[in-house]
């Protein structure tokens, strides 16, 4: 038994995470405190001394954070996702295929989906298949929402939380509402489903689906939807922020709480990640 806990240790200690960070993004200090914490390395790499310095290839996992890179300037996320695709457009292709994994969180999910990462159903594609709108009601929305987990078992990184949890993690944004074309819409959810894309939509307390209601679905995205991945189940982009809900104290209640846990839900992302990655080691 110590033997085998060694090993897992040993290679945790071969796991490297890039959080690539521009102009703009945050809380990458907090993703990488997360990567500490599982025993894995992390590095927070600036763009680009990715493209002058270092290898994406080097690494088996890339993390996009959040925050507004370059502003927010054209669309949320849309300069970022272009200036990947031009200038690490191999790499990047490369590292999908070999399905290592890539997160993005909140800004992060808006840079996969404008660089055709995400939905991905035929692969990258050439034009971005989904967008990340402005939000209904307009405005910046800063708060904790619930999350019932909808995969089936596709998506890596939830692969340690049973299908229908419900999760507490925050979110910020003001360009968070998931759409599709409406002319392909309900094609586009078949093939979510039919690929076991859809990892999570907004929920409620009481237990009910958001329906489009606000705060409930905090930005009126199309079908309460918060987080995808990609057909392989290796590319996963979320709004809400599960590295602000790594640990308990990070709750806003958590000094209500009786008996509290040490970590808070979000950790559940994290783990399901590293395990992924120390399995196929």
């Amino acid at each position: 038994m110590e033997e085998h806990i060694q090993e897992m240790a040993m290679k945790r200690d071969d796991i490297n995470v890039c959080i690539m960070r521009v102009g703009g993004t945050n809380c990458d200090a907090e993703t990488k405190r997360v990567f500490d914490d599982l025993g894995v390395r992390a590095e927070i790499v600036r763009f680009n001394e990715i493209i002058k310095k270092k290898n994406l290839l080097d690494y088996s996992a890339l993390v996009f954070p959040g925050g507004f890179s370059h502003g927010d300037y054209v669309r949320a996320g849309a300069i970022w996702a272009k200036e990947a695709l031009v200038r690490l457009g191999n790499e990047l292709k490369e590292f999908v295929e070999e399905e290592r994994l890539v997160l993005g969180i909140c800004n992060g999910f808006q840079v996969l989906v404008e660089s055709g990462l995400l939905p991905g159903f035929g692969g990258i594609a050439e034009f971005p298949e989904a967008t990340l709108a402005t939000n209904i009601p307009i405005g910046y929305y800063c708060n904790w929402v619930y999350l019932r987990h909808e995969n089936s078992g596709k998506c890596v990184f939830t692969q340690k939380i049973p299908k229908g949890k419900v999760l507490r993690i925050p979110v910020a944004h003001a360009e968070g509402r998931f759409v599709f074309p409406k002319e392909n819409e309900k094609r586009c959810l078949e093939r979510l489903y039919n690929n076991d894309q859809l990892v999570f939509r907004y929920y409620d307390e009481k237990g009910e689906f958001a329906e489009g209601r606000y705060p409930t679905n905090p930005n009126g995205s199309f079908h309460d939807i918060a987080g995808i991945c990609n057909p392989a189940g290796t590319v996963f982009g979320l709004m809400p922020h599960p590295e602000r809900a790594y640990y308990s104290w990070q709750l806003p209640d958590w000094t209500r709480l009786e008996n509290p846990s040490e970590y808070g839900d979000g950790r559940l992302i994290f783990e399901s990640m590293i395990e992924y990655l120390v399995e196929k080691l």
